[in-house]
């Protein structure tokens, strides 16, 4: 199982636009991608619905992870969209 913890960027967090970024590019990445907040609630990263029901806020950290072939490049693309403030695109 691969992890990476990222900061969110966006200055709304993981609300509406953001989300739907994260979530589609997610479920592009070619292996099931977890998204487990701090307070350890954790949902598929393709489920917009399940990322919007955590709402998380700008500055919270959060953990991916991921298991397969590919996790490693998959994790490092998610964590650098998260890393940009999404709402500036």
């Amino acid at each position: 199982m691969t992890e990476r913890t990222v900061s969110i960027a966006s200055s709304v967090g993981l609300h509406a636009r953001p989300a739907s970024l994260f979530s589609q590019a997610a479920a592009k990445a070619g292996v099931p991608v977890t998204l487990t907040t701090k307070a350890g609630k954790s949902v598929n990263a393709a489920s917009i619905l399940g990322i919007l029901s955590l709402g998380i806020g700008h500055g919270e950290e959060v953990t991916l992870s991921a298991d397969g072939d590919g996790a490693d490049a998959a994790l490092d693309s998610l964590v650098d969209l998260l890393s940009t403030d999404l709402d500036k695109e």
